[in-house]
């Protein structure tokens, strides 16, 4: 029996009309939007500059991912993530770049690899001496503590079984996936993005793992086979539309080193399946606990509200975040979260496909969210596949940038149709202030103007000199690590916080940095961009502000606060315990370094 239309909720309505555009759709979700007309240059100066310095640095072998000239399976052309994080403690950025591997040949250069910051502009590959080689189709990483101890752990996504590196303090890690009871038994599963994230405020990391495609359930059909095998006539891979969609996981840490599945009691399960991607986890409605948000290819993406009792409901639609604002489905990837607008919110920035615009959604402070894509600038750019981002303030002028890096999926259409090459420029919005933003390629410099098949990438200061630096994941070749070359004098400062009863990572966090008469929110995130992580050294910049205040907001519900903070230097603070102050190592700092304490 069919019920009255009376019976049929919006949420129903919206699902079931982004089900009939898939109908008629190829593998991937694509609007066919045509870019708006650019604007007239601002011709304000970006005084940012990124150059590419990977290859002296000492990141030279190549990221395998997949056939060169032709890709089979969808498995071959995701891609992949990368980390900025420091695994030994020693206040330089460290940098763990995945893998995946080939079908039709054995290459020793396919494997995961970490790159130990020399403090001079190099890296050394410690991959082997640190216990971490392994061959696979890895997928995402997220990068927290989950054991308390001190030192970052290291959980990887795979299309395969998932796997959880202990961190043992002495530059060495140890697989850790089964006595941590994350084995699985069953189909093959495909982990997509994933985050630690402490929904329950016990102070223990738990883990959120989404899926992207069900693999496990018959045979994936052979490129042109069906109509989700062709782009433009020519015959590719499959997917993801045609294919089966999965379920997401969540693991409570039960604090002794152990995890525990409660997908279903969590609230998880009840979620509608999609195709997802990048997962955040952050604080989008300011109540103090912890949501999660998953970027879903060519299917509404996914908001799940905590409850503030063990579980989650998923609201993204009704919140304004899971399709484009004419009510179309996307092809989420990645996942930028800021407040560009500095209204102390956390805003989101999500990527896609190309034909297709990537979306802005402002949040009112209370997770209901708007689409302000037209509004702020991003309608002029349509041409690109578009994989990681992040909101990073580049040139320190207290207004938060948005990078993005792209690259195609399909190398066999460039033969033919050769306006759709397999690589394509990064690009930088650079925010204006007045909630708009301008594209920027040839006056970021070289670094970004640069043709790649790009996926994963990292913001963080890898070179100590106080501004952001990018790694980039590229798709058979080295990756890319774009230097900041920053002139100028504009302020800025970093933020390290330390969680004492919250999570030693703080991951899930909301820092407040007042400066003038600006406030701008940041949260401290496990995974974000595209399948990667950032340095968790929240970075502000603060322009001519000489000093700022801060408000921290706990992931366990303290607030601390601490004002006439100076400027340019890195902030430690742990929980309940007080600030140090101190310049950032190998820095030359005027920077008061005495202890002071909250509020």
């Amino acid at each position: 029996m069919r019920l009255p239309a009376s019976f049929i909720t919006r949420r129903d309505f919206l699902w079931m009309a982004a089900a009939s555009s898939a109908a008629f759709a190829q593998g991937i979700s694509q609007r066919k939007v045509k870019p708006l007309p650019r604007g007239k240059p601002s011709g304000i100066p970006f005084l940012a500059r990124f150059t590419d310095v990977a290859a002296e640095a000492g990141l030279t072998n190549p990221v395998i991912y997949g056939g060169v000239q032709h890709k089979n399976y969808i498995y071959e052309t995701v891609g992949c993530g990368v980390a900025f994080f420091d695994y030994d403690n020693d206040g330089w950025l460290d940098i763990f770049v995945l893998s995946g591997m080939r079908l039709d040949e054995h290459n020793p250069n396919a494997t995961n690899r970490l790159y130990k910051n020399n403090r001079d502009g190099t890296f050394t590959d410690v991959t082997v001496e640190a216990g971490l080689v392994r061959t696979g189709w890895a997928s995402s990483v997220t990068v927290g503590d989950y054991n308390n101890d001190g030192f970052e752990d290291v959980f990887i996504t795979y299309y395969g079984q998932n796997v959880l590196y202990r961190n043992n303090g002495n530059g060495t890690f140890t697989d850790v996936t089964r006595q941590a009871g994350l084995l699985y038994e069953g189909s093959i599963r495909w982990g997509s993005g994933c985050t630690f994230v402490d929904y329950n405020r016990d102070g223990y990391l738990d883990l959120f793992i989404a899926n992207y495609v069900d693999l496990g359930k018959g045979v994936i059909p052979k490129p042109g086979e069906n109509p989700y095998c062709n782009y433009n006539g020519v015959p590719v891979n499959c997917g993801p539309r045609g294919l089966a969609m999965p379920h997401n996981y969540l693991y409570q840490n039960q604090g002794d080193g152990t995890f525990r599945e409660v997908t279903a009691q969590s609230g998880i399960a009840k979620a509608e399946k999609t195709y997802a991607m990048t997962a955040v986890a952050a604080d989008f409605n300011s109540d103090g606990w912890t949501d999660l948000y998953v970027a879903s290819d060519s299917t509404p993406s996914l908001l799940f509200l905590n409850r503030r009792n063990n579980s989650f409901s998923e609201e993204g639609l009704e919140r304004g975040v899971a399709l484009s604002e004419d009510g179309m489905e996307q092809a989420g990837m990645g996942v930028a979260v800021g407040d560009y607008d500095l209204d102390g919110n956390l805003d989101i920035f999500k990527t896609h496909f190309s034909s297709d615009t990537n979306a802005l959604f402002h949040n009112d402070g209370t997770a209901n969210f708007t689409d302000v894509t037209i509004a702020s600038g991003f309608g002029v750019e349509t041409r690109y596949t578009c994989w990681g981002t992040g909101f990073a303030d580049f040139d320190n002028d207290g207004w938060p940038d948005l990078a993005v890096v792209t690259g195609s999926v399909y190398p066999e259409i460039e033969a033919k149709f050769p306006d759709f090459p397999l690589k394509t420029p990064r690009f930088i919005f650079r925010n204006l202030g007045n909630g708009k933003f301008e594209e920027l390629m040839e006056g970021a410099g070289q670094g970004i103007s640069a043709a790649h098949c790009s996926r994963g990438c990292a913001f963080g200061d890898f070179d100590n000199d106080g501004d952001v630096d990018i790694v980039i994941v590229n798709l058979n070749e080295p990756p890319s690590l774009l230097r900041n070359d920053l002139t100028g004098d504009r302020n800025w400062l970093k933020v390290l916080l330390v969680g004492t009863k919250s999570n030693a990572s703080a991951i899930g966090s909301r820092v407040l940095v007042k400066y003038g008469s600006k406030v701008q929110a940041q949260a401290v995130l496990g995974q974000s961009g595209f399948y990667s992580v950032n340095d968790r050294r929240l970075h502000f910049g603060l322009g001519t502000n000489t000093h700022a205040n801060l408000e921290i907001h706990w992931t366990n519900g303290l607030v601390e606060r601490f004002t006439g903070i100076a400027a340019n230097q890195l902030i430690t603070i742990r929980e309940g315990r007080g600030m140090v102050a101190t310049p950032l190592p190998g820095m030359k700092t005027k920077a008061n370094s005495e202890r002071q304490n909250p509020r």
